[in-house]
């Protein structure tokens, strides 16, 4: 199962922005629903990630494969995130900006922090990750200096979430897929006419 912990991480995050950002201006029904939606699209991860830890690996291609680990370039990497979230929450404050820039803020920075870990652990498809993180951190910040806040969670927290989860779901049904299947142990004892 530790070889699925990014996954885990990922999706906690995921769901963490849904729950904390599905309120208004969406209707709270809209809310509630998205919430449902991405507590189980969690437990979906949790299954998947438990039955794929049961499968054999699959055989290795040829050249290097990722290098998905963490060690002191991780640790790094998430202070480094740290401090921006928080540094720059207290400039928006400073700066008098609506408190809906701060979740923008951080959708910024959780994305931006992809890149660097896709080049240490190796791995393109978190570039994607990085790429729709950031974007959504940046329309929330251009909702912000629009004049419609309001609409930034939504943007950079629910659709940020929903994003996540999903990107993680299709990875690992994609693994799914491509490992071998476990056979049961259990001889058949059917008897058959």
């Amino acid at each position: 199962m530790r070889q699925f912990t990014g996954f885990l991480i990922g999706a906690g995050f995921g769901l963490a922005f849904v729950l904390a950002n599905a309120g208004p201006p969406l209707p709270f029904s809209v809310g509630v629903v998205l919430r449902v939606l991405a507590v189980a699209a969690l437990v979906a991860v949790v299954v998947l990630a438990g039955t794929l830890s049961r499968r054999p690996a699959p055989t290795p291609t040829a050249g290097p494969g990722p290098a998905f680990r963490f060690g002191p370039f991780y640790g790094v990497v998430v202070l480094v995130e740290v401090v921006l979230i928080l540094g720059g929450v207290q400039v928006l404050r400073l700066l008098d900006v609506a408190w809906q820039a701060n979740i923008a803020w951080i959708a910024l920075i959780v994305g931006l922090h992809f890149l660097p870990l896709a080049w240490y652990w190796r791995m393109r498809q978190i570039l994607a990750a990085a790429v729709y993180i950031s974007a959504m951190g940046v329309a929330g910040l251009v909702l912000v200096a629009s004049g419609a806040a309001e609409w930034a969670p939504f943007v950079s927290g629910v659709l940020t979430g929903l994003g996540i989860l999903t990107g993680i779901l299709v990875g690992l049904v994609g693994m799914m897929r491509a490992a071998p299947a476990v056979e049961d142990p259990t001889p058949d004892t059917t008897l058959t006419p």
